[in-house]
């Protein structure tokens, strides 16, 4: 655990000690190699100056013994003088080069060209020692220059500083690669470290992730994992086995004694399980018993395990999980008592039962079954076979199948035993392809069949002596039917003077509005002196009067017509959706004119939102003919209101006025076709009676009504009560039917 527990700072420190450890090494390189460069330098300035007196000294020696002077003159220096580009040349007094090491080096030349112009070893020689100074070519060279005596005249040592660091580039070099190769070995390291160390992590990841899906597998299933270390006498639970039994984990690994302390009494303990263990009786377990819970509840559980052996020393391990079967034995238990009460009821019928299953083998059988066979208690053992039953069974003396319909896979019939005793039994196939047997004594049932055919004989012969007495009840049938005859033909002639009335009404209709649309058109045509003026203002007046009596007639001959549709049954209703707001707006918008013209106030309270499926011409007129009824019959400063409210799936319009009122033995009266009703002696009553039949034909049309309440004096309230949706036509039938009624 210490381990894991510094891992993750391990990971954040390695990183760091790698990065130092490069930089370090790195730096100490840098300043070594610097260091080294400035040794390399220095060491080849003394290598110069000393060749250079050197080689002074032993030309002015050789000048001195007359020496043979030739371009050979410098060959007493040593060649391992020359190295790393390192050259000398030598010059008469005139200043010409006439030796050089190596050989063949600016013969002919002056020091000067060799050296270049701008340094000034030639000037001051010795006196300005090893300087660099810059070639002709460009390059930095590390020289110096020694006077001697004639016929000499210098001697010049030059070595380039690119040739003089040579040793020291390959040095530096490898210490680069040896530093590369230790940075790459460092890297690959840390490298495999981290992926070592990646890898760890997702391998406990997936390790977590497995136990995670195992304990939540083991969680649903109910059960746990079990782990017992029988040599040490400890036990481990998963976390689905504390979860089980509501236990919370206070340590990595459970005694065995306190494992012992909750399995019950009466199960057995783990030490007679831990000693067959041991003797090698047994290898596994599957073993039911009970844990108490943390709750004090005991829990069932099915334990099946396996011995395995492990380890170095092949310690005994009984692996295995703990399944919770309390939820099982519960089950079994209500399925038992369940089992015992359907035997008991099974038993207590009073008719025989019998139960078969898909094999033709006995499953059961109740003893009333047993005593009308007189079968024997070994005949009727489960699993008995149809046939052998069947050779037990008293065979029947009569047996007939019932005509009655039933379902599929299963009959019923009558049969009659030895004793004279009948069965009715019914078989019906099971589910599992089995069949079920009631058999029901009918024994006194067929009896009272027997007395009623004596009884049906004995009637037979009471309707024989009726017979004689049918002839006189024909007779009078006869006369009952003459008489039903002759009210039917007179009905029938009823009804054709009705329709040759309404069908009169309707064509006188057509033809007088022919004459009263030309009388409407010239009127309308006189009035607005389209063709010029009439010349005197009361042909105006008589225009506009002629107009008014021909739109009344004209709206009086549409509401003829209406009604004779109406009873001729020829109207018909193209029913859509109308938003009930709109038509009450359209209606006042209408009869607004005449209202304010009569000194009335109309005021409305629609229901927004509020859609009815209805013929919208057929709500116009009902409206309409509901508005110009209540002006007509308010007088002047009344008041006119609409109200619409939904009742259910239904919606109401009420037409309110502040009139005159309507007579209680009047409103029987009302809305019957050419009924008028007198309010006032003094002033007589114009129009045709029409408008509230047509109102109340079109709303038992849509499936509705119209309803009048009204107090003399005090006012009206018209309701027009319709369905939202549309009705069925059997509704609306009875709907008329009520109001015939």
């Amino acid at each position: 655990m210490k381990l894991l527990d510094i891992e993750p700072w391990l990971r954040r420190i390695v990183p760091v000690l790698v990065a130092v450890f490069v930089v370090a090494l790195g730096s100490i390189s840098y300043l070594n190699a610097s260091a080294t460069r400035e040794e390399t330098l220095v060491d080849a300035v003394g290598d110069i100056d000393i060749l250079a007196s050197y080689t002074a000294a032993e030309l002015s020696r050789a000048i001195g013994a007359d020496a043979i002077l030739d371009a050979r003159a410098l060959g007493f220096v040593p060649s391992h003088a020359i190295h790393d580009g390192r050259f000398m040349l030598l010059t008469r007094a005139e200043g010409a080069v006439v030796a050089s090491l190596p050989g063949g080096l600016y013969t002919g030349g002056t020091l000067v060209s060799a050296l270049g112009e701008s340094q000034p070893l030639t000037t001051f020689a010795d006196k300005a020692g090893v300087i660099v100074i810059t070639l002709p070519s460009g390059a930095k060279a590390l020289a110096t220059v020694r006077d001697l005596p004639a016929p000499y005249g210098q001697v010049a040592v030059v070595q380039p500083i690119s040739l003089a660091l040579a040793t020291w580039r390959q040095r530096t070099t490898s210490t680069l690669i040896l530093l590369g190769a230790a940075c790459f070995v460092l890297t690959a390291i840390s490298t495999a470290y981290f992926w070592q160390a990646w890898r760890a992590r997702q391998a406990d990841a997936i390790c977590d992730k497995f136990r995670r899906r195992l304990d939540a597998a083991l969680s649903r299933g109910r059960c746990g994992l079990w782990d017992w270390d029988i040599a040490r006498g400890t036990l481990y639970w998963s976390d689905s086995m504390y979860e089980m039994l509501g236990y919370a984990r206070e340590s990595e690994f459970m005694s065995f004694g306190e494992v012992n302390r909750l399995v019950h009494p009466e199960d057995g303990d783990l030490f007679s399980l831990a000693d067959t263990l041991a003797s090698r009786e047994a290898t596994t377990v599957d073993h039911a018993f009970r844990v108490r819970a943390a709750d004090g509840a005991w829990v069932w559980l099915r334990a099946r395990a396996e011995l395995v052996r492990d380890g170095e020393n092949r310690d005994p391990h009984l692996i295995g999980i703990a399944i919770d079967i309390t939820e099982q034995r519960r089950l079994a238990q209500q399925t038992a008592t369940a089992d015992m009460r359907l035997r008991e009821a099974i038993e207590t019928i009073s008719e025989a039962f019998v139960l078969w299953d898909d094999a033709n083998q006995l499953v059961m059988c109740n003893s009333k079954f047993q005593k009308l066979h007189n079968l024997l208690p070994e005949h009727v053992q489960p699993g008995t076979p149809y046939e052998t039953l069947a050779a037990a069974l008293t065979p029947s003396v009569v047996q007939h199948r019932l005509d009655a319909a039933v379902e599929a896979g299963a009959r019923s019939y009558e049969a009659q035993l030895p004793d004279q005793r009948w069965l009715q039994i019914n078989e019906r196939r099971t589910k599992d392809g089995g069949y079920v047997s009631v058999g029901t004594d009918i024994t006194l049932l067929k009896q009272q069949e027997e007395r009623l055919l004596d009884s049906e004989r004995k009637l037979t012969a009471s309707v024989a002596d009726l017979k004689r007495s049918r002839q006189t009840l024909e007779m009078q049938a006869q006369q009952l039917a003459d008489l039903a005859e002759r009210y039917l033909e007179q009905k029938a002639e009823a009804e054709s003077a009705n329709r040759a009335k309404s069908e009169f009404l309707a064509k006188m209709s057509h033809e007088l509005r022919t004459p009263l649309n030309a009388i409407l058109g010239f009127s309308e045509v006189m009035e607005a002196g389209i063709f010029g003026s009439l010349g005197c203002d009361k042909y105006t007046d008589y225009c506009r009067d002629i107009r008014k009596s021909g739109e009344y007639l004209l709206g009086l001959i549409a509401d003829i017509l209406d009604m004779a549709e109406l009873e001729a049954g020829r109207v018909r209703m193209h029913r859509e959706p109308v938003v009930a707001e709109e038509m009450v707006s359209a209606a006042m918008a209408a009869i607004t004119p005449v209202a304010h013209s009569r000194g009335l106030s109309l005021s409305a309270e629609p229901l927004a939102g509020a859609v009815v499926h209805a013929d919208k011409r057929a709500l116009e007129k009902m409206l309409g003919h509901l508005l110009s009824n209540a002006v007509k019959f308010t007088p002047e400063g009344g008041k006119v209101m609409i109200r619409t409210r939904r009742i259910g799936g239904n919606l109401n319009i009420y037409v309110e006025d502040t009139g005159v009122g309507i007579p209680k033995d009047a409103l029987p009266k009302l809305a019957r076709p050419f009924e008028w009703v007198a309010m006032d002696a003094s002033k007589p009553t114009d129009g045709s009676g029409l408008g509230l039949a047509i109102a109340r034909s079109l709303a038992e049309l849509h499936g509705g009504g119209l309803r009048i309440r009204s107090c003399e004096g005090a006012g009206t309230i018209v309701m027009l009560h319709l369905p939202l949706k549309p009705p069925t036509g059997l509704e609306i039938a009875s709907g008329r039917a009520s109001r015939v009624g």
